[in-house]
């Protein structure tokens, strides 16, 4: 997977600008749950769309193309892999993983490698674009150069997965409730999931 955005680094950047209603939505919706401080890190930062202006200080990421970019916007990269983070156990007082979980090989080391690195009682905060709701069913059909890749989870199953890799105390956001190029203003995060595409679970190490 890190090949192909390495190749198509740009046209992943390039999408939060053509859409950007629509990624705005989601960041106003990651900041419900988001710690205001504490040392964070981004798995699967990517150009740091999301870490940047989140003040997620810490990112790491297999593309070099997308790294590089990540670090142009003040963001402290590392190269590397979910499945084997570069850190000490208990590192981090959060963690998140914005859309990642659905392109890496192995999603229940990732998120163990994410409890490991996280303090006692630290936070994860994962993103995902719900494979139940509408824009979950458009992208499985639609075979983008990214999310033909993908292996996409329901709420439900992310849940579970977290669950089992040792987390708790979970809540959820949801929000964009349009297709992103139809969203023309800011939408309001709403408790809970099951009409946004994208949905937001925090959740408590146990």
């Amino acid at each position: 997977m890190s090949a192909i955005f390495d190749r198509y680094y740009k046209r992943y950047d390039d999408w939060h600008d053509k859409n950007r209603f629509a990624y705005l939505s989601e960041l106003e919706a990651l900041k419900k749950v988001l710690p205001k401080a504490g040392r964070g890190l981004e798995i699967g930062v990517g150009t740091g769309r999301f870490a940047a202006p989140l003040d997620i200080a810490m990112g790491i990421d297999p593309s070099n193309n997308m790294i590089k970019i990540a670090a142009e916007r003040g963001v402290i990269v590392r190269w590397g892999f979910g499945e084997d983070l570069p850190f000490w156990d208990e590192t981090f007082d959060y963690v998140a993983i914005i859309i990642t979980i659905c392109f890496v090989k192995n999603p229940l080391k990732v998120l163990s490698e994410a409890r490991r690195v996280l303090n006692e009682k630290g936070k994860i905060v994962l993103a995902i674009i719900d494979k139940g709701s509408f824009l979950g069913r458009y992208y499985r059909r639609k075979k983008s150069a990214f999310y033909k890749h993908a292996n996409f989870f329901s709420v439900r199953e992310t849940t579970a997965l977290l669950e089992k890799a040792g987390f708790s105390k979970f809540s959820y956001y949801q929000t964009v409730f349009k297709f992103p190029e139809s969203i023309n203003s800011i939408e309001k995060p709403r408790k809970g999931f099951g009409k946004g595409g994208f949905v937001v679970i925090s959740g408590e190490k146990r």
